[in-house]
C-alpha cells in the first residue's frame, strides 16, 4: 500500500520536463503507466471476487449427480497453463534501454545547446552598443565587407547593388 501512495504523490509532469525527454519517450512512458494501471485495476477487481466453488450447492440443485461429480473431478485435476515471460522482459529491458540511451542522448544535446546558449548570452552583453560602433569596427570584424567596399571604389561604383529596388531612390535631381 506504501507503494501505491508514493505513486499518486509522484508528479510525472514534472518530472518529464524536469528531465527534459523527448515526446517519443513521454508518450511510451505515459503509455505504460496507463497500462500498469489498467492492469492493477482489473488485478483489483478479480482478487474481490470469491475463488471458491460450493459443489454441494450444484448437487442439491441439480438432478444429474453425475455432472457435479465430473466438474468437481476436472476442478481438482486443473492446473493453470504457465507462460514464459522471459520474452516479454527482455523486451521491457529493451525498451528501458532504448529509452535511457535517447534520454541520455537529449540530455548530451541540450547540455551542448545550453553551452552554446551562455556563450552567446555573454557575447550579447559583453558586445558594445550598435551606435558605438565604427566603420573600422564592422571592417575588422568583417574583412570581406572592407574587400567589398575597396574594390567597389576601384571600379567607380558609387552605389550598393539593390539599395534602390529595395530602399528606393531618393534623389532630388
Amino acid at each position: 500500500m506504501a507503494s501505491k501512495a508514493a505513486a499518486a504523490a509522484v508528479d510525472f509532469t514534472r518530472i518529464y520536463s524536469s528531465l527534459g525527454l523527448g515526446k517519443e519517450t513521454v508518450a511510451a512512458l505515459q503509455a505504460f503507466r496507463k497500462r500498469h494501471m489498467d492492469a492493477q485495476r482489473i488485478q483489483s477487481t478479480l482478487a474481490a471476487q470469491p475463488t471458491t466453488v460450493d459443489l454441494e450447492h450444484y448437487r442439491s440443485v441439480l438432478k444429474n449427480k453425475a455432472v457435479v461429480d465430473e466438474a468437481e473431478k476436472l476442478f481438482k485435476e486443473f492446473k493453470p497453463v504457465t507462460y514464459d515471460v522471459g520474452a516479454h522482459i527482455k523486451a521491457i529491458e529493451t525498451f528501458e534501454t532504448k529509452a535511457v540511451a535517447n534520454a541520455q542522448e537529449t540530455a548530451d544535446k541540450i547540455d551542448v545547446e545550453l553551452k552554446d546558449l551562455h556563450a552567446t548570452l555573454a557575447n550579447i552583453e559583453e558586445a558594445r552598443p550598435f551606435e558605438d560602433l565604427t566603420v573600422d569596427d564592422v571592417g575588422n570584424a568583417h574583412p570581406r565587407i572592407t574587400e567589398a567596399v575597396e574594390t567597389m571604389m576601384k571600379k567607380g561604383k558609387w552605389t550598393v547593388p539593390g539599395y534602390r529596388e529595395k530602399f528606393g531612390d531618393l534623389s532630388l535631381m
